[in-house]
């Protein structure tokens, strides 16, 4: 099955959830985003895991390391009341991936996922594995991969409850953890109606996406 490209440019990504506060889930926007706000929520997102001294990358990467990480995938945000409040980025098969499982043909692989802290626990995480697997399985793509420190249980649980799997564990470059890869056939929504489910927007603390 020949490919689309990761950046389709006939239709725009919007899909727009409604409760108290619409949430809207597009593609990222360099021409009106903020890469340093991005990257500040990856920072809060991830905060929880370098306490326990995870040396993530999302922990305290630069704006520039963020930039280069979106402009490497398909970015998407989940936006609310004009800001961002979650975020992933999509990676075709990679063939310089570290990862053995990232360069096989038929894997596209969902990286640099956040929600901010205080929008978790609505839905919005859900939501954004919900089109990451609609994302590549349009494309042709067998499986989703993920990757995850092994030491971060509430985000394996996470994980797992939305179907993944873990497949193989291994220790990236740089890294003191070793990480768990996990992976799903993704499964592609038959109608934007899929996409209408009400999400109660009030921010509060919590501590699972």
């Amino acid at each position: 099955m020949k490919r689309r490209s990761s950046h389709p440019q006939s239709v725009p990504v919007r899909y727009v959830c409604r409760g108290a506060v619409p949430v809207e889930l597009r593609r990222f926007d360099a021409s009106r985003d903020s890469f340093a706000a991005l990257t500040a929520l990856l920072h809060r997102a991830f905060a929880p895991l370098g306490a326990q001294g995870l040396n993530c990358t999302c922990v305290d990467q630069t704006i520039e390391t963020t930039r280069e990480r979106v402009l490497r995938g398909d970015c998407h945000v989940a936006v609310c009341d004009g800001h961002i409040v979650g975020t992933m980025t999509l990676y075709a098969s990679d063939g310089e991936a570290s990862c053995e499982l990232y360069r096989h043909g038929d894997v596209a692989s969902l990286r640099q996922f956040a929600v901010d802290p205080a929008w978790q626990a609505r839905g919005i995480g859900t939501l954004l594995i919900a089109f990451a697997e609609h994302w590549a399985a349009t494309r042709g793509y067998a499986q989703l991969a993920l990757d995850t420190p092994q030491p971060a249980t509430r985000q394996i649980a996470f994980y797992r409850g939305r179907g993944f799997r873990i497949v193989d564990f291994m220790r990236f470059a740089d890294k003191r953890y070793d990480s768990a890869i996990l992976s799903k056939p993704p499964v592609a929504m038959r109608t934007l109606a899929n996409w209408s489910r009400r999400l109660h927007a009030t921010p509060r603390i919590a501590h699972a996406a």
